[in-house]
């Protein structure tokens, strides 16, 4: 195309110089000049106004692919703000995200992050020194550089309040995640000094072996402290992407998340709760975790907002009805919340058995097993008093132990005296045994013996009075003979 023009422009020099040649004759020089300057500035600038052309239309493209850009950003940008609408499994989108980080913002109050222990001292007086490492530098932006203006800088505040009590948990890394997290309690502190970059803290009570290992080793080298202690929640246990639907009023709970975090560490049935977590109920679910669906079938509104107005730091963000007294969880709007017919809502069964039947106001849909939150500033102080019930007991099985091990002591001694008693006595009994049986024998020999001899002795009695009776005669005749021998003279 482009040699096509330019053999059509060479054949319009060309003609034009064969017209001006033809009307040389009759033109005056005048009139000659003009034509032959403008055909070789005709000639000389097509070539720069090709050039310009071309580069126009190079830029033509490139704005024409810069305004596609811009859309697809613009596209880009509005998905990233608000999420993809089209796609129910995509993220949420920047607006959205920043709303919950907002919401669990107010749930855990002020935090400090990325605090570095400096020293750990323990004894009389317990206290931990934290410092706050100075900003980096990105690579690329310029250092920060004070203001100028006519009025005084502010004097620098303090890191963290005089006076707070505060929750301290060490940082440590995770799997897929860059940043530090806190991975470990390390129990409640209160701040005795603070200076914009540095806290002094002391405990409130007795840390735990394990948190006191764990500072003194310095593997929480990394703290995370919080004004309030994290809340806990149904949703951190929800697989990602995943929706409310009939069977879980939360979505489908994350099973390798909860195995991941809790695994051996907790009871069979406190893991299950954990699985269970928005299902529907069974007919032996304590009733403390049996709520209900209903569905309203008559206009309703229900007050959701405190008279009474505190921080969520004097008693926590609800009373004791369960209504908002901390202003940024209020309703608003006369505190009250109204419901259309047709609307439903998942209450606990106490409130729906009210709705359903006092009031009349809504229907039965499903029944839903959902376990109890823990209030973890009573969970750790009824830990706390657990440990030390149980640190006590010990103690005292202890001191049980030394005392039946001094009695099993001297059982065992005793036992053993016993035993050389008894090997002493079966020594005697063999002896005694023997000599009774020599005994026996001597004794069945003299017993032998006399009724040998009283049988010769009866035998020589017998003999004897043998002997008397024939003494007896022979005397008798001898006094017979004598008399005889008398009476004669």
């Amino acid at each position: 195309m482009g040699y096509a023009f330019l053999a059509l422009l060479i054949i319009v020099v060309i003609g034009q110089m064969v017209i001006a040649w033809k009307a040389s004759p009759n033109w005056r020089w005048y009139q000659i000049t003009p034509v032959i300057i403008a055909t070789i500035l005709a000639a000389t600038l097509v070539f720069p106004t090709a050039s310009v052309l071309k580069s126009r239309a190079a830029w033509h493209k490139v704005k024409e692919d810069l305004e596609d850009r811009i859309e697809k950003v613009r596209a880009e940008q509005l998905q990233l703000r608000h999420g993809d609408p089209s796609n129910p499994l995509a993220e949420d989108g920047v607006v959205p995200m920043s709303l919950k980080v907002a919401k669990l913002g107010i749930e855990a109050g002020r935090r400090w992050r990325g605090l570095r222990l400096t020293n750990a001292s323990f004894g009389a007086n317990t206290a931990i020194t934290l410092n706050e490492p100075a900003p980096e530098n990105i690579a690329g932006l310029p250092a920060d550089e004070p203001e100028q203006g006519d009025a005084e800088p502010a004097a620098p505040q303090p890191l963290i309040p005089s006076g707070f009590v505060i929750y301290a948990f060490g940082e440590g890394k995770i799997p897929n995640v860059d940043e530090r997290v806190p991975t470990f309690y390390l129990g409640e502190y209160k701040v005795t000094t603070s200076s914009p970059d540095q806290i002094t803290l002391v405990p409130t009570a007795p840390l735990l072996p394990a948190q006191r290992q764990a500072i003194e080793s310095r593997q929480a080298s990394s703290w995370s402290i919080y004004e309030m202690l994290p809340l806990d929640g149904h949703e951190p246990f929800i697989a990602e992407g995943s929706k409310p639907n009939d069977d879980n009023v939360f979505g489908r709970v994350d099973d390798q998340l909860v195995k991941g975090l809790l695994g051996n560490r907790v009871t069979p049935n406190t893991l299950q709760s954990y699985l269970r977590d928005g299902g529907r109920s069974q007919p032996d679910d304590p009733p403390l975790t049996r709520w209900v669906k209903v569905e309203f079938t008559k206009r309703h509104s229900i007050v959701v907002d405190s008279p009474d107005q505190r921080g969520a730091l004097d008693g926590g963000f609800f009373d004791g009805s369960g209504r908002a007294v901390d202003s940024r969880l209020q309703q608003g709007n006369e505190g009250t919340v109204k419901f259309e017919v047709g609307d439903q809502i998942v209450v606990q069964g106490d409130a729906a058995d009210q709705l359903i039947d006092e009031e009349g106001v809504a229907r039965l849909v499903d029944e839903y097993f959902l376990r109890q939150l823990n209030d973890y500033r009573f969970v750790l102080r009824r830990i706390r008093l657990r440990i030390a019930e149980l640190q006590i007991r010990t103690r005292e099985l202890q001191e049980e132990n030394g005392v039946l091990q001094t009695a099993l002591d001297a059982t065992v001694r005793m036992l053993n005296d016993y035993q050389d008693q008894k090997l002493r006595l079966e020594q005697d009994f063999e002896q005694t045994e023997k000599e009774r049986l020599a005994l026996d024998s001597y004794t069945q020999g003299l017993q032998d013996s006399v009724r040998a001899t009283q049988e010769k002795l009866v035998k020589l009695y017998r003999s004897n009075q043998g002997l008397e009776q024939q003494l007896k005669a022979i005397h008798g005749s001898i006094l017979g003979r004598g008399d005889s021998f008398t009476a004669v003279r």
